[in-house]
């Protein structure tokens, strides 16, 4: 945990940055696609991306249970980059629990999409497994991001469609 281990997944999609973007930065997009996330919604009269702005998630895992996240935009620099962090239980962003980004570079015959994801350094029910397990800590983190890419991959494929489409 102490390395903010990470995961990243990309695609190469047949379509413009501008119309890949506009899926990404839609919050709704990755709950499309039958990942944990299930449900996204803007916070404090925010109505679409910018930096600043709040949204709650709505999670939901076989193996975890049901489970909601506050995140706000980190990064929003439209057909370039989309990213967020996960408030951490402080109740605040100093020390997020996690940051996710979509990333887009303009390739031959479209874009190239990457979306990643990085443990922060903010407490979460990993920690608290881990530490009631603390000999399991590289089992129960590669578990954790074994499940996450499968998703991640599901997200970006669907996206993929859709702009293709």
């Amino acid at each position: 945990m102490a390395d903010n281990p990470k995961v990243e997944v990309d695609v190469q999609v047949a379509a413009p940055p501008t119309r890949v973007w506009a899926l990404v930065s839609n919050i709704t997009t990755p709950t499309r696609f039958g990942g944990e996330l299930y449900e996204a919604e803007w916070l404090d009269g925010a109505t679409g991306p910018e930096v600043g702005a709040t949204f709650v998630g709505r999670n939901r895992a076989e193996q975890l249970g049901s489970w909601e996240t506050v995140s706000r935009i980190s990064d929003c620099r439209p057909d370039q980059a989309f990213g967020w962090e996960v408030r951490g239980r402080d109740g605040d962003f100093s020390r997020p629990v996690a940051l996710w980004r979509f990333d887009l570079e303009p390739a031959e015959n479209g874009t190239r999409l990457r979306q990643s994801f990085a443990l922060g350094p903010g407490s979460s029910y990993l920690h608290d497994l881990i530490a009631s397990h603390p000999d399991r800590e590289e089992e129960i983190v590669d578990m954790r991001l074994a499940m996450l890419e499968e998703a991640m991959k599901a997200t970006l494929d669907g996206i993929r469609e859709l702009a293709e489409s």
